[in-house]
C-alpha cells in the first residue's frame, strides 16, 4: 500500500477513522464525531450532524468511486458507520468524513481480491488482548508502520471492562495508565465511554487509519468469563446479565468496523460470526463462542463431555462445517478467540500454577487439569469439528486463537492423536502473562514450565509464556508463515520490537515446524 494523504487536523474527529471487513466491491467505513465539547462518548447529549463520506483510489481524492452521507446523534453516540460499495476487488484506497467545514484524517483501506482470483501471496497482522491499563499499544504502532498488511485480525478483547486497579500491571496491578470511566462498566453509557478512551490511543488510531479490521469479541468486550446466561464476574448488583451484554454488544456495534448480522447498519441484529473470502487463495471463518456457549464447568465434573453442552451453538458449529466443507479456498482459517487444541496442565510449584491459572484459565488449576474455558471445557463440540475434517477429508485448516496472553504453535489432535489441523496463538498485546504474573524475571522461570507443558503435551510444537506484541501471517498456496514479534517494554510508550521466531504449515500437512529460512524482515 502506498502512503495516505497528509491529513487534517483531527477537529471534530477526536477518534480518528478506521475501516473493516473488506469484500472484493465494498468495506465498512467508521468514525465518530464531537460536535460539541459535552457530546463525549456516552454523555448521551449533543446536536445531530450530518457526515458525508467518500472514498477513492487516488489520494487526493480527484475521482470518488462512492460516498455518501449520515445523520448521527446521541441515539448512536455520534458514530458513522457506513458501506462503501461498487468498489474494485484487491484495491487499494483512501477515505475520509466530513462534518461542516471540519475533515477528518484520511484513512487507506485494502478490498479482497475476486472471489476467483488468485492474489498470490496474502499478509495479515493477528492481534488480541489490549488491556489500557496493563500498557501501551506500541505493538499496533508497529503494525500501523509496515506498509505491507492486507488486514488485521482481532482475535478478541479489544478492550477490558475491569476498574483501576483491577487486573492491570503484573500481580501488583499497577496502572500505567486509568480507565475511564474510572469503575468497572456496566452500563451501555459505561461501555460507550470506554470505546471512546480506547479510540483515543494515538497507536490504535494509526493502526485503524492504515489498515482494515477484522474483529470478533471474546469476554472482556461485556464481562470476565462470559456465556449465554451469565458471566463468571458478573455480580447481582450490576443489575440484569442481559441488559449488561445487550448494552456491551450495542456500544460494539457503534464503535467498531464491523458487518453484525452482514450489514454495517448500527442495531440490525447481534450475528458476529461470519466468512470472508480472499480469493481463491484463502477464507477466514470468524467464530463468536460467548454469546451461545454453554456455562463453565470444573475439570472433574463428568459433564464436560456432553453432548448437550456447547460452545458455538449448534446453529454456529453447523455454519461452520458447511463453509468448511464448501469453500473453494486452498486455504481454510479459522478466527478462534479460545485454544482449540487440548493442553493438559503439568505438575508445578504452586507460584507457577497459580500464573498459569491467571493466563490459561481464571480459576486456579489442579495438575494434569483441562482449562475449561476453552474448547477444552466442551469436547463433544470440538470432538463433532475434527471428526468432520476427517470424515469430509477436509486439509489446510489453521485455528489462529488468541485469549490466553501467551504464544503457541500446535498441531490439533483428534481423540485418538492423529493431527487433522494446526493452531497458531497469538500473545498478548500488554495483558498479563505468566511472568507478570510470577513477578520473576523474563524467562528465568518460564523456559522450564514451557518445556513441562511440551512434556505433558507433545502437539505442542512451541509455547511462548513471557512475551507481549503481535503476529504476522504471511499466506502463500504452498505455506503459511507465522511470525512472533515481541515487544520491548509494555509500559514504554516508545518500545521496541523484534522477531521472536516463525514456523511454517506446508499445504497437505496439519503439522506446524519451525521456520528454516525468515520471509519477512
Amino acid at each position: 500500500m502506498s502512503s495516505p494523504a497528509p491529513a487534517s487536523a483531527p477537529s471534530l474527529f477526536a477518534h480518528g477513522v478506521a475501516s473493516g471487513d473488506p469484500l472484493p466491491d465494498a468495506i465498512v467505513l467508521w468514525t465518530r464525531v464531537t460536535p460539541t465539547p459535552r457530546a463525549t462518548p456516552g454523555s448521551g447529549v449533543g446536536p445531530a450532524v450530518s457526515v458525508r463520506w467518500e472514498i477513492s483510489e487516488l489520494n487526493d481524492f480527484s475521482l470518488v468511486a462512492d460516498s455518501g452521507s449520515l445523520t448521527t446523534g446521541p441515539s448512536r453516540d455520534h458514530t458513522i458507520k457506513v458501506d462503501a460499495n461498487g468498489l474494485k476487488p484487491a484495491t487499494d484506497y483512501y477515505f475520509r468524513f466530513f462534518a461542516g467545514t471540519h475533515e477528518s484524517p484520511v484513512g487507506r483501506t485494502r478490498t479482497a481480491p475476486a472471489p476467483d482470483s488468485d492474489p498470490g501471496e496474502l499478509r495479515f497482522g493477528v492481534v488480541s488482548c489490549a488491556n489500557w491499563q496493563a500498557g501501551y499499544f506500541t505493538s499496533y504502532r508497529h503494525l500501523a508502520e509496515r506498509g505491507d498488511l492486507d488486514a488485521i485480525i482481532h482475535l478478541g478483547d479489544y478492550l477490558y471492562e475491569y476498574q483501576p486497579g483491577k487486573y492491570s500491571m503484573g500481580h501488583s496491578n499497577r496502572d500505567v495508565r486509568r480507565h475511564e470511566p474510572p469503575r468497572e462498566i456496566v452500563s451501555l453509557a459505561d461501555y460507550r465511554e470506554r470505546h471512546g478512551q480506547y479510540k483515543t490511543d494515538p497507536d490504535l488510531q494509526a493502526l485503524h487509519a492504515a489498515v482494515p479490521f477484522i474483529v470478533t469479541w471474546d469476554d472482556h468486550e461485556v464481562c470476565d468469563g462470559n456465556w449465554a446466561n451469565g458471566a463468571f464476574e458478573h455480580q447481582k448488583n450490576e443489575g440484569s446479565f442481559a441488559a449488561r451484554r445487550e448494552a456491551a454488544q450495542r456500544a460494539y456495534d457503534e464503535w467498531m468496523p464491523v458487518r453484525i448480522s452482514g450489514t454495517a447498519v448500527v442495531g440490525d441484529g447481534m450475528r458476529m460470526y461470519r466468512r470472508l473470502q480472499f480469493g481463491t487463495l484463502a477464507d477466514l471463518s470468524m467464530l463468536d463462542l460467548r454469546t451461545y456457549r454453554s456455562e463453565r464447568v470444573e475439570p472433574e465434573d463428568p459433564a464436560i463431555d456432553d453432548a448437550g453442552r456447547t460452545i458455538t451453538g449448534a446453529r454456529q458449529l453447523g455454519w461452520l462445517e458447511e463453509s468448511l466443507s464448501t469453500t473453494p479456498a486452498r486455504w481454510k482459517f479459522i478466527g478462534n478467540p479460545v485454544m482449540v487444541a487440548p493442553v493438559l496442565l503439568p505438575p508445578r510449584p504452586k507460584a507457577e500454577q497459580y500464573a498459569l491459572s491467571q493466563t490459561v484459565s481464571f480459576t486456579p488449576l489442579e495438575p494434569s487439569a483441562p482449562n475449561t474455558d476453552v474448547w477444552d471445557g466442551y469436547t463433544a463440540d470440538r470432538k463433532r469439528l475434527l471428526n468432520h475434517l476427517v470424515e469430509d477429508q477436509i486439509e489446510d485448516v489453521v485455528f489462529l486463537s488468541g485469549d490466553v496472553h501467551t504464544a503457541w504453535a500446535n498441531d490439533v489432535p483428534t481423540e485418538g492423536g492423529t493431527p487433522v489441523a494446526t493452531e497458531l496463538v497469538c500473545s498478548s498485546i500488554t495483558s498479563n502473562n505468566v511472568d507478570d504474573f510470577v513477578g520473576a524475571a523474563p524467562r528465568t522461570l518460564s523456559l522450564s514450565l514451557e518445556a513441562a507443558i511440551q512434556t505433558e503435551n507433545p502437539h505442542v510444537r512451541f509455547v511462548n509464556l513471557d512475551d507481549h506484541g503481535y503476529c504476522v501471517l504471511q499466506v502463500t498456496k504452498a505455506k503459511v508463515q507465522m511470525d512472533w514479534f515481541a515487544i520491548s517494554d509494555r509500559a514504554d510508550r516508545n518500545a521496541t520490537s523484534r522477531k521472536l521466531t516463525s514456523w511454517t504449515v506446508a499445504s497437505g500437512t496439519p503439522r506446524v515446524q519451525p521456520t528454516t529460512r525468515a520471509i519477512l524482515a
